[in-house]
């Protein structure tokens, strides 16, 4: 557990080191304050409801996701240090989960700050406070299973812009999965359960589903396990 703490704190000191980081927080504050703009001022100003926004915020993970995790263990490898680490008495286990940990604590960040359009929407009448926090909490879950998707995509190369392609990529398609059938299909029906935006639907409904919570931790432990089965076969090449 010290061990897995020390690259804890060693990868979040890390994300807040590199430009990426704050490039990618600003690349989402940017959008997503345009869209809340073009969603509650401009187009809708008397309906105060939170999901509105969120419905065109949340797909912006898809992008930042990637941007954000890139490094993780791309990095190691660039830079040759993953060499020491698996030379250290530090197992992979630890030092995915470390470096996860770290990824959870830039995604609460993340959350944090979209937070603000709904206290700024609740100056302008009631909001439903229920909805607001479940909202967050899927958007918690949705991005942690994100997060260990894109680290599973850094533990493939040595490559940032490959490791976020990969990532990127995953991603859309766990996204559209369900897109990519005709509606009345029986593979969509077969497919629809797997889409991340899917599973995300009920929090903002202000329903907390045993299934998607299942889901997105499940999601979360099998990219997480490949990423540790990958770099332990790299470890014994």
């Amino acid at each position: 557990m010290k061990r897995m703490m020390a690259i804890f704190y060693k990868e979040l000191q890390s994300y807040f080191l590199v430009p990426t980081t704050y490039f990618a927080f600003a690349v989402y504050v940017l959008l997503s304050s345009f869209l809340f703009f073009m969603s509650f001022v401009y187009y809708q100003p008397s309906i105060v409801d939170y999901r509105l926004v969120l419905g065109d915020t949340v797909s912006l993970l898809i992008y930042i996701v990637p941007l954000l995790t890139m490094r993780l263990i791309a990095e190691e490898f660039k830079q040759g240090t993953d060499e020491l680490l698996m030379t250290s008495p530090t197992s992979v286990t630890e030092i995915v989960f470390g470096k996860y940990l770290a990824s959870l604590v830039i995604l609460l960040l993340l959350i944090l700050c979209s937070l603000t359009y709904p206290l700024i929407m609740s100056l302008y009448g009631d909001i439903n406070e229920t909805t607001v926090w479940l909202s967050a909490l899927g958007l918690f879950l949705m991005g942690a299973s994100m997060m260990a998707i894109g680290l599973f995509a850094s533990s493939l190369t040595q490559h940032q812009m490959v490791s976020a392609v990969a990532g990127f990529i995953i991603l859309l398609v766990l996204w559209m999965i369900d897109s990519f059938t005709d509606s009345s299909s029986a593979v969509t029906a077969w497919l629809s359960p797997f889409s991340l935006s899917n599973r995300f639907a009920n929090f903002t409904k202000g329903v907390i589903s045993g299934p998607d919570v299942i889901f997105y931790l499940t999601l979360a432990g099998v990219f997480l396990t490949l990423s540790i089965q990958g770099i332990e076969r790299k470890r014994w090449r």
